[in-house]
């Protein structure tokens, strides 16, 4: 892995490492201490879901082949009680893993091996997109709408983080999810492009892989319905006003 990429993390920032390769382990978890990452590992999943459960943690890294309790097995469990960021592994990058982990509430994934200042831009990317969700602004905030945005039976409400549909509590499984809906609704009628989402709920600040955003997009439908977010063709969503 090459160290490209300058600006050490903050020490308080601590990464639970779930990978089962103990050359890889060693290696990703000595990378991230050079730029300040605190790094708890584990070498399976069981352990890695006991560590979780024992302590706070900014950010969980865990390969999708893991043995015992598999990656999207683990994924899954953590996102039973907690919605701290998830970035995936895979060896291999096929279509079945990104689905699989992306479904099961993963964030984002990177294929191994992984060069160093790849990995840590995604999770400073992930990082920062996690600390949006904080005490709701001042009423002096212009930009804070006054209530909930209501969009037929769905009602998003933008300082309260809340998303309901016919009154029932809708539990979005990642940070991104909820991120992806803010942008349509503050976008109602407007074409937005793959980049675009990519740039604005993920941080990308370069081409990502525009299959997060598709596979985002269809978590979204199954809970508030298909027919808010509309495909364009060539182009990108439409969220329906």
């Amino acid at each position: 892995m090459s160290d490209s990429v300058s600006a050490p993390a903050p020490a308080t920032v601590t990464v639970l490492l779930v990978e089962d390769d103990e050359v890889i382990r060693r290696s990703v978890a000595m990378s991230l201490e050079r730029y300040g990452y605190r790094v708890r590992v584990a070498a399976d999943g069981l352990t890695g879901l006991e560590l979780f459960r024992e302590g706070r943690h900014d950010l969980v890294l865990l390969d999708v082949m893991l043995p015992g309790l598999d990656g999207i097995g683990l994924c899954r469990r953590i996102r039973e009680t907690a919605t701290d960021p998830i970035l995936m592994m895979s060896a291999r990058g096929d279509a079945l893993d990104v689905v699989s982990g992306l479904e099961a509430g993963a964030d984002d994934y990177v294929v191994k091996p992984v060069d160093t200042a790849v990995l840590v831009a995604r999770i400073r990317s992930l990082l920062r997109r996690a600390a949006f969700v904080s005490p709701a602004p001042g009423p002096a905030d212009p930009a804070t709408p006054a209530g909930p945005l209501l969009f037929g039976d769905l009602s998003l409400d933008p300082a309260a983080l809340e998303v309901r549909r016919g009154g029932e509590r809708i539990a979005l499984a990642a940070p991104a999810e909820l991120r992806l809906l803010l942008q349509f609704a503050a976008h109602p009628g407007i074409v937005l492009d793959r980049q675009t989402l990519l740039r604005e709920v993920w941080d990308y600040g370069w081409d990502g892989d525009t299959r997060v955003v598709d596979l985002c997009v269809q978590r979204l439908r199954k809970k508030i319905g298909a027919e808010r977010v509309e495909t364009v063709r060539g182009f990108g969503y439409k969220w329906k006003r």
